[in-house]
């Protein structure tokens, strides 16, 4: 598939008020982006869906009808839509309101307000997960990197397995949480585990560590997704378990494959 350029992505954005949506969308068409849609409730964002090709979904949190939590669900379960990257913007800055989205597979977040430079990130880190590139590895086929995929939320799974697979590791096994992913362990060999560190059972910090102290699999690179600041305190006493990567939700796929260069090249 050719790669897409901006000039080439249909936006749809979904945004209750009038002000705001001709705001965010003259941002949008100042970034040279394809085109907009713009709608203002759940109901017309579902219909736009249905009727035409999205490439990105823009959306708030709020509408009269419902949340943008809804509108991600219903995305992420349908399988005509569930590719669609999915760009929250939002005034909220309660954490646990944000973790549902990042557990659901936002793409990217921006704060509302934002500034111009936030956009482009934003814009271009969804433009990676569309725009798929196989990493080149010296030793290793990538297709044939064996893969555990840890983490209690199946939207979240779906995620990181398609940035994963966007970057050519097909070859991919998934756990539900710590617990189920050590029976895997036992039972197969995985040339690289990524993890979510909250899951209930067993955590990412107690599966790193048994994967650590088991000479079996103590060898195997171990890159660990949270949504936790990745220069906490906490998540550097995280490192101490043998971590060797920590990546933020959203799962970023320029920030992965760079991972993936490091960890798998050497």
């Amino acid at each position: 598939m050719d790669h897409l350029s901006l000039s080439d992505v249909n936006i749809l954005l979904i945004e209750p008020s009038d002000t705001q949506r001709k705001i965010i969308s003259s941002l949008l068409i100042k970034e040279n982006v394809g085109s907009v849609d713009s709608v203002s409730t759940l109901a017309e964002a579902k219909s736009a869906l249905q009727s035409h090709r999205s490439d990105v979904v823009v959306s708030t949190m709020y509408f009269e009808d419902g949340t943008g939590l809804d509108l991600i669900k219903y995305i992420k379960s349908n399988t005509e839509t569930a590719s669609i990257p999915f760009m929250l913007v939002s005034s909220e800055n309660h954490v646990a309101k944000l973790e549902e989205f990042k557990q659901a597979g936002v793409a990217a977040i921006l704060p509302k307000p934002f500034k111009p430079i936030h956009l482009t990130r934003a814009l271009n880190a969804t433009l990676d997960l569309i725009n798929t590139e196989e990493l080149e590895l010296e030793y290793y086929d990538v297709n044939n990197v064996r893969v555990l995929l840890v983490d209690d939320s199946r939207l979240a799974r779906n995620h990181i397995r398609r940035v994963l697979e966007g970057s050519g590791l097909t070859d991919i096994k998934e756990a539900e949480n710590g617990a189920s992913a050590l029976t895997l362990l036992k039972d197969n060999v995985f040339d690289l585990v990524v993890t979510d560190y909250n899951m209930p059972e067993m955590d990412g910090r107690e599966l790193s560590e048994y994967i650590r102290f088991n000479p079996e699999t103590s060898h195997i690179p171990i890159i660990m997704v949270t949504s936790e600041a990745t220069n906490s305190a906490h998540m550097a006493n995280i490192q101490q378990t043998g971590v060797n990567a920590l990546c933020d939700k959203p799962f970023e796929a320029q920030e992965v494959r760079k991972i993936l260069a490091t960890l798998l090249g050497n």
